[in-house]
């Protein structure tokens, strides 16, 4: 088996340094293990959506010298890369879940949480036991709807990761995600697993934000009978005071520190550090030699501090 990693950021703005820590922890890993690299962008959120952003994220994984094997720029047997342009991919899949069992069609007015999950406590929601006749007849009527995963409400769900090991969730903590939105273009969370089901993703490495979600997608892997990736849910990164980066600081960004005038090759080095170790105590690595020491295993659990005094000492060091 072939390793198969992505990298698949919105286009909402500058890169975040988190989001490149996870393009590079993917990196790294597919690179060791001889496997391919793949970059998706995925802009189902319109409304987010920023001019230019895609460029934006090229440009700085360039200069980072991470080079994608398959993306929107250069092709390859899996795509389109770019998710707007899948659109049409996504409503079967929904569908085949309705037909299932594993999914509804709910048609209540639209709300602010409809991105993420339920408007309603589950044993509340009046679309969930809609009976089958009713269903048709509103949608023969043209009601908006969107698609929910439909959750059991007994039982656990569990997935395993690489750092956390098995994550075992109560079911009936999750919500009904929705899957389909009333524009027709999939959620983030749908899109996501078709997409990584469809071009053959191996290992997921991301950020720990996405562990309470996981079980909602194992519960998806499971319901299509798709064999699940591997996760890698990577440490969140933090400030000296255990906060989150900041876009009011300016600290959150690449472009912010690039800007400030320190080299990428000392950010990317420092950057590979916070939350990793090499077992050993060597600081300074190439990009080769970061893909010959990288090991997910010592990938740590607690949030990596960004600490800018020893980035700022990294900086000297490479000037």
């Amino acid at each position: 088996m072939q390793v198969r990693t992505r990298f698949a950021p919105s286009p909402t703005g500058f890169l975040h340094l988190g989001g490149l820590r996870s393009a590079l922890y993917a990196y790294l890993f597919a690179r060791q293990n001889n496997g391919a690299f793949i970059l998706r962008i995925e802009d189902t959120d319109q409304e987010r959506f920023v001019p230019g952003a895609t460029e934006v994220i090229y440009n700085t994984l360039r200069d980072c010298g991470m080079n994608w094997d398959e993306g929107p720029d250069v092709g390859g047997d899996r795509g389109p890369y770019i998710q707007s342009q899948r659109k049409d991919l996504y409503l079967p899949y929904a569908v085949q879940l309705v037909e299932t069992g594993h999914a509804y069609y709910c048609f209540c007015e639209k709300t602010e949480t409809e991105e993420g999950g339920g408007v309603f406590e589950r044993a509340e929601d009046p679309c969930r036991g809609l009976a089958e006749d009713e269903v048709r007849r509103r949608l023969d009527a043209g009601m908006p709807y969107v698609i929910r995963q439909r959750i059991p409400d007994e039982g656990t769900t569990t997935f395993h990761d690489e750092i956390f090991g098995d994550v075992t969730a109560p079911n009936k903590d999750l919500d009904d995600q929705v899957l389909i939105k009333r524009d027709g273009l999939p959620t983030y969370n749908f899109a996501n697993v078709v997409d990584d089901h469809l071009m053959g993703i191996t290992h997921v490495v991301r950020g720990n934000e996405y562990l309470s979600s996981a079980p909602k997608y194992t519960r998806l892997y499971q319901a299509f009978g798709w064999t699940e990736p591997e996760y890698v849910h990577c440490p969140l990164i933090t400030d000296e005071e255990h906060h989150k980066l900041s876009k009011r600081d300016g600290d959150a960004y690449y472009s912010d520190y690039i800007e400030k005038g320190y080299l990428t090759e000392a950010l990317i080095n420092y950057l590979a550090l916070v939350g990793w170790n090499p077992g050993d105590d060597r600081e300074f690595f190439t990009m080769d030699e970061l893909v010959e020491a990288f090991d997910v295993s010592r990938l740590n659990k607690a949030p990596g501090i960004f600490d800018v005094d020893k980035l700022t000492w990294f900086n000297a060091e490479y000037i």
